[in-house]
């Protein structure tokens, strides 16, 4: 277990070559007026890797994965995404790097109303020059490919059902075949089965994994389950306070390391 001690988090990343790397952060910090969120922490992601972010509630999850995304600008360093800064990209960047990068929400934000289908469509929209109101107005490429990917996630017998009368997993799982439609390069799940039961939440990372196996895509997704966490990914980074204080690989790593970050946090 590789251990991080104080607020730079330099050991998160060594010296390893960040080229072509999907994520890399340099000293980044993050604060909302008085409060510091993230304290210039460093980090490197390679493309492929899956990684769980574990750490109490308030430690800067959150921010971190909304920083990459564009939804948050920096105090302070820098960082890249798929070797674009978010923090520097005008509009039309952002808009562009954000169709390479999908992201998963607790609460799934998918439209109730809707069909699975429809909705896994929405995330064509980005690659469309007019928008699509209806299944029959999407291009029958994106159809089949909308089809295919809800056949990936299992649910290709529910696609004309409503998706606020699916189960939770199952809505979360539509949000994934949604995130297949943009193709993206990185996927950035923040508390994906926060709101579901314990099976369903299992049934929902392994799809995630296993997708993310076969494509190759970054995963770096938001976790408060301890097993969950150790069970899917390739690497751990817990954040305590606004730093890193673990970063390691899930072989390395035991659930005693993990929740001797959270009880340490308790204790502070």
């Amino acid at each position: 277990m590789t251990l991080i001690q104080g607020a730079t988090g330099m050991a998160a990343t060594g010296k390893a070559d960040d080229t072509g790397a999907s994520v890399v952060l340099r000293e980044v910090g993050m604060r909302f007026g008085e409060n510091v969120v993230l304290d210039r922490v460093n980090l490197t992601v390679t493309p492929g890797q899956f990684v769980a972010l574990v750490g109490p509630s308030g430690a800067g999850k959150s921010t971190l994965l909304r920083l990459m995304n564009g939804s948050h600008r920096p105090t302070a360093g820098s960082l890249s995404v798929l070797g674009v800064n978010p923090a520097t990209c005008s509009r039309p960047e952002l808009r562009r790097l954000r169709r390479r990068t999908g992201f998963v929400f607790q609460q799934f934000g998918l439209v109730g109303r809707l069909s699975a289908m429809e909705n896994v469509l929405m995330g064509a929209l980005g690659s469309l020059r007019m928008p699509c109101y209806g299944i029959a107005t999407y291009p029958r490429p994106l159809r089949e490919r909308a089809l295919a990917n809800l056949e990936r996630v299992g649910l290709v017998d529910q696609r004309h059902q409503r998706c606020d009368t699916l189960s939770g997993g199952q809505q979360q799982r539509v949000a994934i075949a949604r995130t297949l439609m943009q193709e993206a390069e990185l996927v950035l799940a923040d508390e994906p089965v926060a709101s579901l039961d314990p099976n369903a939440s299992i049934s929902v990372l392994q799809t995630l994994r296993k997708l993310s196996a076969e494509d190759g895509f970054t995963v770096i997704c938001s976790l408060h389950q301890v097993e969950l966490a150790l069970e899917v990914s390739d690497r751990v980074v817990a954040v305590r306070d606004g730093a890193f204080v673990l970063d390691a690989s899930t072989s390395r790593t035991s659930q005693e390391d993990i929740r001797a970050v959270y009880a340490q946090a308790k204790q502070g």
